[in-house]
């Protein structure tokens, strides 16, 4: 899918607050109702917007620790992956997890209420999988937190 300037207008608008109403959308784009609408319909369905969400205050709900939890493993081989893979979608602690180029095979965000629940993660974790070095962050200070992605003016 080709994406137009308004396209870009109509994406910007939505990662802002996507519970606009859709006059207030087209309004803020500069179009009309119909348009936007069909565009909006058209990203859906191409796979440009994946899902609407509603963001949660971690702090408010009482999980205060943000731990970014660094990996390295010896096993590399499939079966492994697969089976680390599996671990990691069943805990809701894990907000993020990413493969690595580098030293660090793997890289997870993850949100607890503490350093103790963060403790309880670590144990389960490393009784499910077998890694060869784990070495948790405590973020001090979240600095930007963004779910909105830099799209392209033109």
């Amino acid at each position: 899918m080709i994406l137009d300037q308004l396209d870009h207008k109509i994406l910007s608008v939505l990662q802002e607050d996507a519970a606009q109403s859709l006059d207030k959308i087209a309004q803020r784009v500069a179009s009309s109702k119909t348009p936007v609408w069909q565009r909006i319909r058209k990203l859906r369905e191409a796979g440009v917007i994946k899902q609407q969400v509603v963001l949660l205050d971690a702090e408010k709900l009482g999980l205060e620790a943000c731990f970014f939890v660094l990996i390295r493993t010896s096993e590399h081989d499939a079966a492994w992956q697969q089976h680390f893979l599996q671990t990691l979608l069943a805990r809701p602690e894990v907000l993020e997890a990413h493969r690595l180029a580098g030293e660090i095979d793997y890289i997870l965000k993850v949100r607890v209420r503490n350093a103790r629940a963060y403790d309880e993660f670590y144990q389960a974790l490393i009784s499910e999988v077998k890694v060869f070095n784990v070495t948790a962050l405590l973020s001090m200070q979240e600095i930007k937190s963004t779910t909105c992605l830099p799209i392209p003016t033109a």
